[in-house]
């Protein structure tokens, strides 16, 4: 690809910035229909039981109000959300209605729908009607569930909705020859995507025409698009999902949720549009929550240090349903907790659990975050108990340049093999520790300093990115000279807009203002697979490449015909086509616009790479851990724009300091979410995390698209919980104080030194 204009690589400013900054957005909130009505959605207050009935009427007598829907009114068969993602036929049983159906598993689970004039006139609905439900034992935790106190889905006789089992090598022959063998249990807490602005949808039937039209799309648009039409029994031509701007994703946003039909249905029904905006309870307790992990793991090693054997039980709480993408967390506890490092044997089985609990689904870095946490700290407990310098011990077992591609563990029952595809691990690894400077921070390590405990860590990471199989462009040449990129990607606050731009604008050897990214509407391509896995910039990126180069023989086609020439003697660059002196300008070519489609096929992954530091300083009479400094250094391959990148990596490490440190949805035992607000689920600030660095290094290119980019928006947050599990240890390494269980509490924090100080006054 030739590269004259050289936007790849240059740090520009986001272009969608300007428009936001200005109040110029165009979110859920600021869309509106004529004649519009405002759906609330009654939600179960119930952890878990039997419906018994839902008296209604009193709530239609009231002023305003159309309709309230249940599952009734949708017929006998109430639709049920598929598996976007590894949909195994072994769990449809665990899909979710879109509303009750016969019985309740989670509070929050919608069980009517009511639409009025305005949504205050819906809201006072909700309180007319009568809601009976049998209560059934809550299935609260781990230990509910196994023990059977009640079983969420009769007919399968068990709360293990299904068990992965990630396999290399012969682990039981690797810890019988093992020198060294430690066995740990590990904690991650419930914890979920908060992103500014909740959900919502705006939902219009157009009867004659036989037209559905819905605002709010994100993420899967295409997919959910085809959901849709098909639980409505309409042609998908008929369905146009939209996607306006949002107030970030993080993976929860965009995934196909009950309210994704019950609108669409609500208005359909009503013969209105209808619109839906969920508050932030509704949000603490409905869109999908992540993480919640336990597991019980054995790690094998030569004397010498060398890994060798890796076994154990992941036990994953995924709530009360599998919907969309809910297997994909456990999926990758199992498959990547080898990371970045030789491990030549590995047996873990990864179970999924349902419990009476908001359903689970992916949040950035899915199980890459949780299945860190448990690696690295087990790697420094085994340097500790080797006595080999816990940066002498990553280094030595670090995969090497030579080794790639290097094979990850495969993983049943849905079978999926992946490799590392390139990067030099040991460099990136020594430029972490030279940027945070290591050997002078270490005389810090476990220092008392002003009433805090002093203390560093290190801790490396893999980042998959770019999930197939493929993506979608149109590429249009207007008759003005100017180009239309229309995309399959989606945006949900990654700099979609800018970074294809410069993608185009090189491919096409154009200036960069003459090209407009054109996303957001199922009606662009004909399909599309969106925003997802880091995928975007790969998978649309590679495809624009390919548009481009069949872009330029159509004009070159155009262009001989004016020209009186061969198609392959026609010279396209510079926004000219020229041969023998003679030249056309874009603007000059056709009367009618030139268009090609094209698809970017990748079933692949891409593995960014790096290593991150920290220094912390804990304060031994209350639990407080002041983070200092994050280093991170990552190579991605190829950067498309530095400055975008540099955004991504920040603020997805400050996603993983606050599930290391704050963020914790607690459910009591009777499956009541106990943190259903901002005042009791925390947040970080910012000025919370002051220090935070990021270099971001193109030394391996991918081999494995055409653009040599990798995904990066999650590296920066994957290894962070272990990281600072690591630095609160080292700090309190005289009391031999070891955190297994996030997040990193001031409670939790002081009760592992009062154990500790208890301990040791005993001994």
């Amino acid at each position: 690809m030739k590269a004259s204009n050289s936007y790849i690589g240059r740090p520009m400013e986001r272009v969608e910035d300007l428009r936001l900054l200005r109040g110029r957005g165009t979110y859920v909130a600021d869309v509106n229909r004529p004649n519009q009505l405002y759906a609330v959605i009654l939600r179960s207050s119930t952890a878990h039981g039997l419906i018994k009935s839902i008296d209604s009427s009193a709530a239609l007598a009231l002023p305003g109000v159309h309709r309230v829907l249940t599952g009734k009114d949708l017929g006998d068969n109430v639709p049920r959300i598929p598996l976007r993602l590894q949909p195994l036929p072994q769990l449809e049983t665990f899909h979710q209605p879109v509303i009750a159906d016969g019985k309740v598993r989670y509070v929050g689970e919608p069980v009517a729908v009511v639409i009025a004039d305005s949504a205050a006139m819906a809201e006072d609905a909700l309180e007319h009607i009568i809601l009976d439900i049998e209560p059934l034992p809550a299935v609260a935790n781990r230990e509910h569930a196994e023990a059977k106190r009640s079983v969420l889905f009769e007919d399968h006789g068990s709360n293990v909705a299904i068990t992965w089992k990630a396999f290399r090598g012969d682990a039981d022959d690797a810890f019988k020859n093992a020198d060294y063998i430690r066995r740990e249990t590990f904690k991650v807490q419930r914890h979920a995507a908060m992103f500014m602005e909740p959900r919502g949808f705006v939902a219009e039937w157009d009867a004659v025409a036989g037209k559905l039209t819905v605002w709010g799309a994100a993420k899967t648009a295409w997919h959910n698009r085809r959901t849709l039409a098909a639980q409505l029994d309409l042609p998908i031509e008929a369905v146009d999902l939209i996607e306006v701007d949002v107030g970030g994703g993080f993976g929860s946003r965009g995934e196909f949720y009950p309210e994704d039909y019950l609108i669409p249905a609500a208005a359909r029904i009503a013969g209105r549009p209808v619109k839906w905006t969920e508050d932030r309870r509704e949000h603490l307790m409905s869109a999908n929550h992540a993480r919640d992990m336990e597991c019980d793991v054995e790690f094998a090693t030569t004397r010498d240090g060398r890994f060798i054997g890796l076994r154990g039980q992941i036990w994953s709480d995924i709530g009360a349903y599998v919907r969309t993408n809910g297997s994909v967390g456990p999926r990758n506890i199992a498959q990547y907790m080898c990371g970045p490092y030789c491990m030549e044997h590995v047996d873990l089985k990864s179970s999924m659990l349902t419990t009476n609990k908001t359903p689970c689904g992916t949040y950035r870095g899915p199980g890459r975050y949780e299945t860190d946490f448990v690696r690295e700290r087990m790697i420094d407990l085994a340097a500790q108990d080797l006595k080999i310098d816990r940066i002498e011990l990553r280094r030595r077992n670090l995969v090497a340049d030579a080794q790639m591609p290097y094979p990850l563990p495969s993983i049943t029952p849905y079978d999926s093999s992946t490799e590392l595809d390139s990067g030099d691990y040991h460099t990136v690894f020594d430029r972490c520790l030279k940027e945070f400077d290591w050997e002078e921070k270490k005389k810090l390590s476990g220092k008392l300093i002003d009433g805090y405990y002093h203390g560093i860590a290190i801790g490396s990471f893999i980042e998959g990115g770019a999930a197939g199989p493929k993506e979608e462009v149109r590429l249009v040449l207007e008759t003005d000279g100017a180009l239309s990129v229309y995309m399959g990607s989606s945006s949900v606050g990654q700099g979609l807009e800018t970074i294809m731009a410069q993608i185009a604008a090189d491919a096409m050897e154009m200036p960069y203002h003459k090209i407009t990214i054109l996303h957001g509407s199922t009606a662009y391509v004909k399909d599309g697979y969106g925003a997802y896995h880091s995928r975007s910039t790969v998978m649309g990126g590679s495809a624009i490449l390919l548009g481009a180069e069949k872009l330029k023989e159509l004009i070159r086609k155009t262009a001989a015909e004016r020209l009186g020439c061969k198609p392959e003697e026609v010279i396209v660059d510079s926004e000219r086509a020229s041969f023998d002196g003679n030249q056309l300008s874009f603007a000059d070519l056709s009367e009618a616009p030139l268009e090609v489609e094209a698809e970017f096929f990748n079933k692949k992954y891409t593995w960014a790479y790096g290593t991150q530091a920290a220094h912390v300083a804990v304060d031994p009479g209350t639990g407080h851990v002041k983070v200092i400094e994050v280093m991170s250094v990552e190579d991605v391959g190829r950067m498309i724009n530095p400055l975008t990148l540099h955004g991504q990596a920040i603020g997805s490490m400050v996603q993983g300091l606050g599930g290391a440190f704050l963020e914790h949805l607690v459910y009591d035992d009777e499956g009541q979410l106990l943190t259903g607000s901002f005042a009791d689920y925390l947040l970080p600030t910012a000025s919370d995390f002051p220090k935070l660095d990021s270099v971001t290094l193109e030394l391996r290119p991918c081999p494995n698209n055409p653009l040599g980019a990798k995904g990066a928006g999650e590296g920066g947050l994957i290894p962070v919980g272990g990281l600072m599990a690591n630095a609160v240890a080292d700090a309190l390494s005289h009391l031999n104080v070891q955190p297994m269980q996030l997040p990193l509490s001031p409670p939790r924090i002081w009760q592992l030194v009062e154990e500790a100080e208890a301990s040791h006054a005993k001994t």
